[in-house]
C-alpha cells in the first residue's frame, strides 16, 4: 500500500495551493482518506477527511478555506487550500484508513504517505 503526495509549496498569505495524493494498493473506495498537518511545536492535526461515501470533516481552523475532495476513478485525494494564513505552515500528510468513520486520531490511520511541506508567507 503506497500513498504518494504532492503539490506543496512556498506561497504568500491568501495565496491557494492544492495538494495531491496517489493511492495504489489498496482497494481505494473502501478507505477514508484525509490530510493531517504538523507544524513545529504543535501537535499533529487532523485538516480534512473524507469518507468513502463522501462525507467530510474539517478542523475549524480551516473551515471555509479547504476543501478535501476524491476521484475514486483515479484514486487520488486531493485537498484545494485557499486563502492560506502563515499558520497553515506546517508539514501535511496524506493518510488513509480502511472503514467508513472519519477519526480524529492519528493512531487510527494504518496508512501514511510521504511529508509535504506547505510554507505560507505573510
Amino acid at each position: 500500500v503506497q500513498l504518494q503526495a504532492s503539490g506543496g509549496g512556498l506561497v504568500q498569505a491568501g495565496g491557494s495551493l492544492r495538494l495531491s495524493c496517489a493511492a495504489s494498493g489498496l482497494t481505494y473506495s473502501n478507505y477514508v482518506m484525509g490530510w493531517f498537518r504538523q507544524a513545529p511545536a504543535k501537535e499533529r492535526e487532523l485538516v480534512a477527511g473524507i469518507s468513502s461515501a463522501g462525507s467530510t470533516y474539517y478542523a475549524d481552523s480551516v473551515k471555509g478555506r479547504f476543501t478535501i475532495s476524491r476521484d475514486n476513478a483515479k484514486n487520488t485525494v486531493y485537498l484545494q487550500m485557499n486563502s492560506l494564513e502563515p499558520e497553515d505552515t506546517a508539514v501535511y500528510y496524506c493518510v488513509a484508513r480502511a472503514g467508513n468513520g472519519i477519526n480524529l486520531s492519528s493512531r487510527y490511520y494504518s496508512t501514511w504517505g510521504q511529508e509535504t511541506q506547505v510554507t505560507v508567507s505573510s
